[in-house]
């Protein structure tokens, strides 16, 4: 094989969940373009099933299907039908987050709406499709650069912007460690376990100051595109990476080295 071919997807089977949003929209397109059949799974089929049908209008193999993290049913559902679809799986990226809570005294309520989406159901849903995995395997969580820093308020100095949700700091931070847990679990089965932690994303509405003092933290002087995520998100997932298991990598423009 020559060194691209590594790198490649084909024949592959991949499930994003939450690949309707920011991050998720970059990963499904960097899988599918790879050539796996890709699966995106959230509580909003609408707006999966308009994704998907843009890229099998470009060719790409990919579908959508309900997923509500929250209850096992449901999360049993989606491993059951990829697997009646295709017989295996091969590729799994926990993408799908909440953000319930808004600040720091935030009732306990949206605290614990929060746990239950990005800790419990994180946990239900590897094991759910871990267990159907084709081993040799990847799974991808996708982390945060908020998972191993603490907040910058300078970086919203100027915009009514915060970054005060102790939950997103809490979960975050915890799947790195999660990560290296689950590669020590899933070793022996050769699937690997690895933890990309985006850096802020530049989007229409990031306000100009924010943009400013979150650039000048970083090493490329610049916030995250649309395509950044693209090919950490292929070498994790395809056998360009299969000696690389319990690792937290930031794609953060060096915003974590300073």
């Amino acid at each position: 094989m020559s060194v691209l071919e590594f790198f490649s997807l084909k024949g592959k089977v991949g499930l994003v969940t939450g690949g309707a949003g920011r991050y998720g929209r970059q990963i499904v397109r960097a899988l599918a373009e790879a050539g796996a059949r890709t699966y995106i799974a959230s509580r909003n089929l609408s707006a999966l099933e308009t994704l998907a049908g843009d890229h099998r209008a470009q060719g790409h193999d990919v579908r959508a299907i309900a997923l509500d993290q929250t209850n096992e049913e449901s999360i049993a559902a989606v491993r059951d039908a990829i697997i009646t679809d295709c017989g295996a799986l091969h590729v799994l990226v926990n993408n799908a987050v909440a953000r319930p809570v808004q600040g720091f005294f935030d009732d306990a309520a949206n605290i614990n709406e929060s746990l239950r989406v990005n800790a419990t159901g994180l946990i239900q849903v590897t094991r759910a499709m871990g267990t159907v995995m084709a081993d040799g395997g990847s799974i991808i969580n996708i982390g945060s650069i908020m998972g191993l820093v603490g907040l910058e308020p300078l970086n919203y100095q100027g915009t009514d912007m915060s970054g005060w949700a102790p939950d997103y700091f809490f979960h975050k931070g915890g799947m790195a460690n999660l990560t290296r847990f689950l590669a020590s679990y899933y070793g022996s089965r050769g699937i690997r376990v690895n933890c990309v932690h985006p850096g802020g994303l530049r989007t229409p509405t990031t306000p100009a100051e924010f943009d400013h003092n979150y650039s000048e933290r970083t090493c490329l002087g610049r916030l995250a595109d649309d395509t950044d995520l693209m090919g950490a998100i292929v070498f994790l997932a395809a056998d360009a990476s299969k000696y690389v298991t319990g690792t937290n990598l930031p794609v953060d423009g060096g915003y974590t080295a300073k």
